[in-house]
């Protein structure tokens, strides 16, 4: 009796664990025959080519021991399989849950061919992967300010000493531009690495985007804190006192930490800083107010290692009200009024991600209407 015939079809790129867990469950029902995406086809759905090459895609499925053929699909669009779904004519076609549609169903229904979706379940001792999780995990991250900002600038903290506590973020989401979630240096970072999170060194990284972005007789030297931020995973103090790189660096990148910070920080969107915007015409550059600054920057730290949202909503708010004194145009009146209104009074605290607009970052163990949620990368 000749075995049943069994196709999948995918982009098969960075090819991990959970696509191997994938195979081996689809050949369970029979030959297993593998119909994978072209790089042409695949860049007119996403937008971009593949990491690998539809001949090394091509070259690495076939080298599975549960396929028992593979090849490149010969249709285009969603559906680029059909032409070898009727040319194979399967018996079973198999999907994963994420891979399933409504139109691949119809299709295998029509042609009288089994349509099964499988969980995605790892092999035991294994973390469950997927493509987009996995790719995800590549791209350049983004940083979120959370305490202490404008402190990293010599002009500030040579005045007094302090710090400023930043997040590294995963890329769940394109973030707006001239919103405070240094996307001008991310975009440096991009130019240099790709869109790739660079290997080695994490300090040596951010110096080199630190420099990459500040060339000499720059007239206005970007922070460091939004390199560190950028390349230094987890939560990060940063303690400048009067140079432009802080004297210390101190993270954080315990799961239980980072998780509960990701659970209590919510976005909500603001217009974006108008173009031409200049926060730094008024400044009272004060050595009282600069303190506060700094020590809204250390309670703010302290609150995330002990996992105190009180403390932490009253690091983000007074960081807020300090920018307010030594730099009124950081926080326009309209911002005051609706930070007043609608976010001190009902939520434990709450910043601005940038200066002049952005996102309001809200601490709150409970949902924040039309914010967006983050999660700190560890």
């Amino acid at each position: 009796m000749t075995n049943k015939k069994v196709l999948v079809s995918g982009c098969f790129d960075l090819l991990h664990g959970g696509h191997i867990a994938f195979f081996k469950t689809a050949s369970s029902f029979g030959d297993l025959y593998v119909s994978i995406g072209r790089d042409e086809n695949l860049l007119l759905l996403k937008g971009r080519k593949p990491v690998f090459s539809e001949s090394e895609r091509l070259y690495i499925v076939r080298s599975i021991r549960y396929v028992y053929d593979a090849f490149l699909a010969s249709g285009n669009g969603i559906l680029d399989f059909e032409p070898d779904l009727k040319r194979i004519n399967p018996d079973i076609f198999v999907v994963n849950s994420d891979g399933h549609s409504v139109d691949k169903e119809i299709l295998c229904r029509k042609l009288g061919i089994e349509y099964i979706i499988l969980d995605r379940i790892p092999e035991p001792g294994l973390p469950a992967r997927s493509s987009s999780e996995t790719k995800r995990n590549l791209k350049f991250p983004y940083r979120l300010c959370l305490a202490g900002g404008w402190i990293d600038q010599p002009w500030v903290s040579e005045i007094y000493p302090g710090s400023v506590v930043v997040a590294q973020i995963w890329p769940t989401m394109e973030f707006n531009d001239r919103s405070g979630m240094a996307t001008s240096s991310r975009k440096v970072g991009i130019r240099i690495w790709g869109d790739r999170y660079p290997a080695g060194d994490f300090e040596e990284n951010a110096k080199l985007l630190f420099g990459a972005e500040n060339p000499p007789g720059k007239n206005y030297v970007s922070g460091s804190q939004d390199h560190i931020g950028l390349l230094f995973p987890g939560v990060n103090r940063l303690c400048y006192n009067g140079g432009y790189w802080p004297e210390r660096i101190e993270s954080s990148t315990n799961k239980d930490t980072c998780e509960w910070l990701s659970d209590v920080l919510h976005l909500v969107p603001l217009q974006p800083r108008p173009d031409g915007y200049d926060p730094l015409k008024e400044m009272h550059l004060e050595k009282p107010l600069i303190r506060e600054l700094g020590e809204a920057g250390d309670m703010c730290w302290e609150a995330i290692i002990n996992k105190d949202i009180i403390k932490l909503g009253n690091a983000l708010t007074n960081t807020f009200h300090s920018w307010k004194k030594i730099l009124p145009l950081v926080v326009p009146d309209w911002l005051m009024t609706e930070m007043e209104t609608k976010y001190f009074p009902n939520y434990p605290g709450a910043i601005t991600s940038g200066s002049g607009g952005g996102y309001i970052i809200v601490v709150s163990e409970k949902e924040v209407e039309g914010a967006i949620k983050i999660k700190v990368r560890y």
